[in-house]
């Protein structure tokens, strides 16, 4: 994975996906806390609580033919504006995962748009009072407006779930696509 910063070293022939640049996921990550995440009454801090939420949560919004699936299962009539997969992700102990999360979270911290807090054995990703006014930012460009309303649907459906919840149902719901998968097997 490279920075945009760092693309200026890549040779002109060489094929570049947005899937291969940080910030293109740092994007989505910021937009996930701020539109999935839960807002505190007390605080005001929009925070989703649990790498697993996180993981499973952005399954759905890079799978919308998986969520609408998951949502016909649940009985709701859902459906996402796409059914292209947004950036894969492959099997892990847990259920979907990306491997580059670690890198991602770290890249978003560093540059002081998350907080990171423990409460007992769970991470939470809080929004700084930046990444709140970047992931706003975001939020009204044209570009990020389809994968804002999907997770607007996911939020909706997935939101006030905690991550062992959605990550059953996952496994539940999708034995072939995910469950019988080997581990570091993609989803397609």
């Amino acid at each position: 994975m490279k920075s945009i910063h760092e693309l200026a070293d890549v040779p002109a022939g060489v094929s570049l996906l947005a899937d291969d640049i940080v910030e293109f996921h740092a994007a989505r990550i910021l937009l996930l806390i701020e539109l999935c995440g839960i807002t505190g009454r007390a605080d005001g801090i929009t925070k989703i609580e649990g790498l697993t939420k996180l993981a499973k949560l952005d399954f759905f919004v890079r799978y919308p033919h998986l969520f609408d699936k998951a949502c016909a299962d649940g009985g709701e009539q859902v459906r996402s504006s796409s059914n292209s997969v947004e950036s894969s992700m492959v099997k892990h102990h847990y259920g979907p995962w990306d491997h580059r999360y670690y890198d991602i979270l770290a890249y978003l911290r560093s540059r002081g748009l998350i907080k990171i807090t423990t409460k007992k054995n769970t991470y939470n990703y809080e929004l700084t009072s930046v990444g709140k006014e970047r992931a706003k930012q975001l939020s009204k460009q044209s570009s990020f407006s389809n994968l804002c309303e999907q997770m607007r649907r996911v939020k909706k459906v997935f939101g006030s779930q905690n991550g062992s919840f959605i990550k059953n149902k996952i496994y539940e719901i999708f034995k072939q696509e995910v469950a019988q998968k080997s581990l570091g097997d993609i989803i397609e």
